[in-house]
């Protein structure tokens, strides 16, 4: 399992060193990832300011409690709201960035798939083949941002629980999303890939966690978005034990 997790990690430092064998292309990479980041930070920021507001309007019945309950459990409940809001964010920044920026990023899986070697697919997945994946990947968003949020209100854990549970939901999608044009151009089906995903999932984790974990410094997840999508194909074809 953790070498499984360190290969995974390590398959994301592969991704990033692909800006010097094409660093025109990875370039490119770039720009639909800024454009995402900047959309949604500017939604977090909007939230963080009128969150107390909305805590306070939501929640009129702790008015007649005791202030310092009353001001905790109000703290609380922003706390996880604006924590399942940033799993929400990682995961439709990915998603929205990898729609957005579908020519760009083409352009770097045909350059590594080129690059590595062995036998390199003609044709990737269609734009609305991704279409449907970055909806798909949405949606797993919203179900992992209500898990995250229920989490943290659990009594003294629940901070720490939710923090460890976003970090390991939010990377598998992201590790699963990041890998599916790869795949998606071999033809694998639905069940082919999951049954790969099963075989391989310390892998995804950990290379799934190490793109989240760079996307949480700041300006990293438009850094990290050519990188995880060169690594992604280089993970895809490890978990093919193609060459």
């Amino acid at each position: 399992m953790l070498r499984d997790l360190a290969d995974g990690a390590r398959t994301l430092l592969r991704g990033f060193g692909f800006w010097r064998v094409d660093p025109g292309v990875m370039l490119l990479g770039l720009v639909p990832a800024a454009i995402v980041f900047a959309v949604l930070v500017w939604g977090l920021v909007a939230l963080g300011i009128g969150l107390p507001g909305l805590v306070d309007w939501a929640t009129p019945f702790a008015d007649g409690w005791d202030e310092f309950w009353r001001n905790a459990f109000r703290a609380l409940v922003a706390v996880v709201v604006f924590a399942a809001a940033a799993v929400l964010a990682f995961v439709t920044f990915t998603a929205l960035t990898l729609i957005v920026g579908d020519p760009f990023y083409e352009r770097i899986w045909k350059r590594v798939e080129s690059h590595v070697g062995g036998d390199v697919p003609a044709e990737g997945p269609s734009f609305w083949s991704g279409v449907r994946g970055g909806l798909v990947l949405m949606l797993q968003g919203l179900v992992s941002a209500a898990a995250v949020a229920a989490v943290g209100f659990l009594p003294v854990v629940g901070g720490v629980a939710a923090a460890v549970l976003g970090a390991v939901l939010t990377g598998r999608i992201l590790a699963r999303e990041l890998a599916a044009r790869a795949l998606d151009s071999r033809g694998l089906t639905f069940a082919d890939r999951r049954a790969l995903y099963r075989r391989h999932r310390w892998r995804l984790l950990g290379f799934g966690v190490a793109t989240q974990l760079c996307f949480l410094v700041p300006l990293g997840a438009v850094a990290t978005m050519p990188a995880a999508v060169a690594g992604a194909t280089m993970l895809a074809r490890r978990m093919l034990a193609e060459p």
